[in-house]
């Protein structure tokens, strides 16, 4: 056969059909697999933001709520309570939340949009454990210097009840303060963003 009996047309066709079909083919084959990886309704459930009815919330009481599978905190703070904040900041490891995690609005003595209402995701910032809510004063186990806050009984790190950590404990920085905004004096929703009041 000679180079003059080949269909130069018809071998272009066949090239191009067949390079189309392939990337068909590939794109049909890469669908379950690309579905695959984004994440299902679970997840996408898990990481929505959560109402939260602070109605209820009597001063000094805290209720615990999930957002993204962590634990988080909403507490009604006592006017004593907001009275130590001031009281105990020489004792802290970072007092003005410098190198802390909390939404820009929340960067104050009371790491809160409300000084009363304290929102924290509950997780000690040392090695993932839980601290327990220790509100009560100069408790025996505790010291005459509790003044009341969170303490990870894991491995002694303590906090303020702003979730600022104390100086000369393990965990290296505050609790963190999720995203928030209140939508009612009484209601709350994690993981959304309050919105800046323009100047």
């Amino acid at each position: 056969m000679s180079t003059n009996d080949i269909d130069l047309e018809k071998r272009r066709f066949l090239t191009q059909t067949t390079v189309a079909l392939g990337a068909v083919g590939a794109g049909l084959a890469a669908t379950p697999f690309i579905s695959y990886m984004n994440p299902g309704a679970g997840a996408l459930e898990a990481a929505a933001p959560i109402d939260v009815d602070i109605s209820k919330l009597e001063p000094g009481q805290l209720i615990r709520v999930e957002w993204r599978g962590q634990p988080v905190w909403v507490l009604n703070r006592t006017e004593e309570m907001l009275a130590s904040l001031e009281k105990i900041e020489p004792r802290l490891r970072d007092p003005n939340s410098d190198k802390s995690v909390q939404p820009p609005y929340c960067k104050n003595r009371y790491r809160s949009i409300k000084p009363e209402i304290f929102v924290a995701v509950g997780i000690c910032t040392h090695l993932g454990c839980s601290p327990t809510y220790r509100p009560e004063v100069a408790p025996p186990d505790l010291g005459k210097d509790w003044l009341g806050g969170f303490f990870c009984p894991c491995h002694g790190s303590g906090f303020d009840l702003a979730g600022r950590v104390f100086k000369k404990v393990p965990a290296p920085k505050n609790l963190v303060v999720p995203p928030y905004r209140y939508v009612t004096d009484t209601h709350i929703v994690v993981g959304e963003d309050q919105q800046q009041e323009a100047a």
